[in-house]
């Protein structure tokens, strides 16, 4: 019986979860992406030191003025990156630039603007409010504080945090190694000549770009015709030494469809065809540690069901904190007719109204072969197995496709 996306997603899951990579020491400036295996503890706070958040002149808060002018003496000046700060007294000031550490004693920050200049001293006017342009130590990390933990997937910002905490590095989640397939005695290279029936090979870029955008790199990277011999070698070795074996084609019910009987030869399989549309006759499978996913050929089934399965599977592999993806949702700008009880993924434009509201449009060819819908489309727009009519305006689940957000 075939299993349902639901249901087939939990499977994948915990197959990836079973099938857990390593851990390396990777350092700062290639953490982009990668997968905490480790909390991050900031060891100190941050900011170390309270600093002015503007130039201006530094006060004591309580010396402000309550009505009229107040008077202060220019004691000296403070620039970020100063050794050391001047000592100023009552009714002192002291010149401070955004960033540079508040002098001992000093609470408040004037800005320059906000003040009158008299000779070698500065008049500040009552309205100005103690504790002002201040940014505090420890405002955005204090000592102890967990930034981060195990399982993020490390942004930029996030990068950043690690630096300005002083980490030189963060121990992560090693890559799954994965190889890739495409098979097909249908399938010529592009940029060579096409013969009667044959098609270039546009799955091997598809897949690469996808797996490249979870910063995986795969090897090998192999077209094999329909071979039994020949597929039977292939992912035999690549299962001794890859973490997942990712293949497209040869996974429906026809003569040439030959990898169900390989995979179930070689190994295991955990579950074969999917109640989804595109993508059914998706493969799921064991060849001794090795995952094994065999992708429909279509194009669109291939991306489908690379971005509903394959890629939660990668990052539980890594122990990423939410796998499976966030929700996101839209209204349908159009209403929708399902005739089968499959779930499916309708390539969609999305689009932001005024209301800041999401709006999901179908596109009106959706033919599992035809690449131009997935190259004009946002997002696909998810249609559960017991809903056939959705009316416009009705809440939908989207699946994004890269670039989206």
């Amino acid at each position: 019986m075939h299993l349902s996306v639901d249901d087939a997603r939990r499977r994948a899951l915990d197959l990836g979860l079973a099938a857990r990579v390593g851990t390396e020491s990777v350092e700062l400036d290639r953490l982009g992406g990668r997968i905490l295996a480790e909390d991050i503890v900031v060891p100190d706070d941050l900011p170390p030191f309270a600093n002015s958040a503007m130039d201006g002149y530094a006060v004591r808060g309580a010396e402000l003025p309550t009505s009229g002018e107040g008077r202060f003496r220019l004691a000296g000046t403070v620039l970020a990156g100063a050794s050391a700060a001047p000592a100023f007294g009552d009714g002192e000031c002291v010149r401070i630039t955004t960033g540079a550490p508040l002098p001992p004693g000093a609470d408040t920050v004037v800005i320059k603007e906000n003040v009158t200049i008299d000779g070698d001293s500065i008049v500040i006017r009552s309205s100005e409010r103690a504790g002002a342009n201040v940014r505090p130590a420890g405002e955005d990390y204090h000592a102890g504080d967990v930034a981060f933990k195990k399982g993020t997937a490390l942004s930029p910002a996030q990068v950043a945090v690690l630096a300005a905490a002083g980490r030189t590095g963060a121990i992560v989640a090693q890559r799954p190694r994965v190889a890739l397939f495409v098979t097909g005695d249908e399938l010529v290279p592009s940029g060579e000549p096409l013969g009667f029936g044959q098609i270039h090979d546009s799955n091997r870029y598809s897949l690469g770009g996808l797996l490249r955008g979870l910063g995986i790199e795969a090897h090998p990277v192999m077209h094999l015709r329909d071979d039994p011999v020949r597929l039977r070698a292939a992912f035999r070795n690549a299962a001794d030494h890859c973490d997942l074996l990712l293949s497209s084609g040869g996974v429906s019910a026809g003569e040439a469809d030959l990898l169900p009987g390989i995979v179930a030869d070689l190994g295991t399989i955990h579950f074969w065809k999917v109640r989804m549309r595109p993508g059914m006759p998706l493969l799921c499978g064991q060849i001794g540690g090795a995952l094994v996913f065999g992708l429909p050929g279509n194009p669109v089934s291939t991306i489908a069901t690379f971005l509903v399965l394959v890629r939660p599977v990668l990052l539980a592999m890594q122990r990423a904190t939410n796998a499976a993806g966030r929700v996101w949702r839209a209204r349908l700008a159009a209403p929708v007719l399902k005739k089968h009880d499959r779930c499916e993924f309708l390539r969609a434009r999305i689009d932001m109204r005024e209301d800041a509201t999401l709006w999901a449009t179908p596109m009106q060819k959706q033919g599992s072969g035809m690449l131009r819908g997935v190259v004009d489309a946002d997002a696909l727009i998810m249609i559960p197995e017991n809903a056939h009519e959705l009316a416009q305006g009705s809440v939908v689940d989207l699946l994004p496709l890269p670039g989206l957000f």
